[in-house]
């Protein structure tokens, strides 16, 4: 089985990475931990300082890529196949695009419970991700529920 399970690196990462670890390993599944760097960098206006923006740019870049990694050198400590992934682009697009690239079998996300106002002016990935993914997708709550 094929699983990629997408992540923000927030708090909501974790228990995420422990429902996983739960799941993955007697299923003997594949894992790739996806993350969409953003902003994008072909979307960043760099008036002030282009040099410095960029640098400050890059070191994010790298901080998440480092993230990404040791979350899945976790993941491998744990016995659960995993490969980090760091990409940019629209989030529900990427995601869809990695999915389909990779054959995935389940798509994995996580649900912030986010009010309904935040939901009607941001939106919602895990949202978005359900509504057009013709793959299965697994959403975990990673919030408590009143």
């Amino acid at each position: 089985m094929k699983i990629l399970v997408c992540v923000d690196l927030s708090d909501s990462t974790e228990e995420i990475l422990k429902r996983i670890e739960e799941l993955c390993r007697p299923l003997n599944a594949k894992v790739w931990l996806l993350h969409n760097a953003t902003p994008e960098p072909d979307t960043i206006e760099f008036k002030a300082d282009p040099i410095e923006a960029r640098e400050s740019l890059a070191k994010k870049f790298h901080h998440q890529h480092r993230q990404i990694q040791q979350l899945a050198e976790r993941l491998r400590k744990s016995g659960v196949d995993a490969t980090g992934l760091l990409v940019h682009g629209k989030t529900v697009d990427t995601i869809l695009k990695e999915a389909s690239d990779l054959d995935i079998d389940v798509i994995v996300v996580g649900s912030h419970g986010h009010g309904a106002m935040y939901q009607l002016l941001v939106g919602s990935i895990s949202e978005g991700v359900l509504h057009r993914s013709s793959r299965p997708v697994l959403v975990i709550p990673t919030h408590e529920r009143e």
